[in-house]
């Protein structure tokens, strides 16, 4: 399938972000119009340097029915990145994830399919709960994996909100047809991540002399993959997936949080030990791990950043030179995490 026209809702967050300047480099003969509500974590800065005949940003919300189907008619696709992503925000306040992730997502496709608009719907693999550590094996990996197949099992606020939307589009390709497929991705890395997550986190925490911080004994796995990965594949699903399909998207990335913490120190010049524990996170996901088996023989994709440790020493350059972009914001984020003992 080829697109002229396509919108990416949440466009100026982190991996919506990531996935349109991916498009403006290989795919010039596409327009994207980025539809973003601009919270903390959209920022215009993060689509700085597009070319204005190339993107187009609207500042608005998916739950506003007028303005989604007045864009959505002129459209060829919708990648559907928008939603209310932070476990912790979730457990203090569900509200803003049961309203973005769960209307925002009814409305968008109820405008594809009025407009028989082709859907891509982003969510991620927390949807599917977590997996037992694997104790007897180095970063506590491997083992079980989810796949398109693993049954539904969320354990947060924001994560729940997400394995509702996922069914709505399941409901919606069933019951009217619409041409939709869904993506269920690992925990992503790289630029313009916000500051309140994992990795930004610690590595903003060095570069301004605060310690950093792990949650209780830092033995959950996360299964990594570097957005620009993300990005390909996204495409790779919406030019040539299935409809009705869904696909896991991941990079082989295993890691705990407390070896990915202590590669951080090291990568910037610090001692391994330098960081200090703090309360872990309610309901905290054990580990998580994706099987891309599918995306990877029906579909040809395959990633590009396959050294975990060569990955993390391009984000920790990108947020080192690009200071401007994060600073103003650090004082607020740790003070928020101080309310919670974190």
């Amino acid at each position: 399938m080829t697109f002229k026209n396509i919108i990416v809702t949440g466009g100026a967050g982190f991996i919506g972000s990531n996935f349109v300047h991916y498009v403006v480099k290989h795919h010039p003969e596409v327009h994207v119009t980025v539809l973003d509500k601009l919270t903390y974590a959209g920022n215009k800065a993060n689509l700085a340097g597009l070319p204005a005949e190339r993107v187009e940003l609207i500042v608005g919300d998916i739950c506003d029915q007028t303005l989604v189907e007045r864009l959505v008619a002129d459209a060829d696709a919708v990648v559907h990145y928008a939603a209310e992503s932070h476990n912790d925000n979730s457990l203090i306040d569900p509200t803003p994830f049961i309203q973005t992730n769960i209307v925002g997502t009814s409305v968008l496709i109820n405008a594809c399919r009025k407009f028989d608009v082709r859907y891509h719907h982003i969510s991620t693999d927390e949807v599917y709960g977590d997996l037992p550590l694997r104790e007897d094996l180095p970063g506590h990996g491997e083992g079980e994996k989810f796949t398109p197949e693993s049954p539904y099992r969320p354990s947060s606020p924001y994560s729940s909100s997400k394995a509702s939307s996922d069914l709505l589009v399941r409901a919606w390709v069933r019951s009217f047809g619409l041409r939709a497929t869904i993506s269920n991705c690992s925990n992503n890395y790289g630029p313009y991540q916000h500051i309140e997550k994992f990795i930004p986190r610690q590595i903003t925490n060095i570069l301004s002399g605060i310690q950093p911080k792990l949650y209780g004994t830092g033995k959950n796995v996360r299964d990594w993959i570097h957005t620009n990965d993300h990005s390909r594949a996204v495409w790779q699903i919406l030019t040539k997936g299935k409809i009705g399909e869904t696909y896991l998207i991941g990079a082989d990335g295993e890691q705990n949080n407390k070896d990915v913490l202590e590669l951080i120190l090291k990568l910037m010049g610090k001692s391994s030990s330098d960081y200090e524990q703090v309360k872990d996170r309610p309901g905290h996901d054990l580990r998580y791990a994706i099987d891309a088996t599918k995306l990877r023989t029906e579909l040809g994709w395959q990633p590009e950043f396959t050294d975990f440790e060569t990955g993390l020493q391009h984000t920790i350059d990108w947020y080192t030179t690009h200071e401007d972009w994060w600073r103003a914001e650090k004082a607020a984020v740790e003070a928020k995490y101080a309310q919670n003992g974190q």
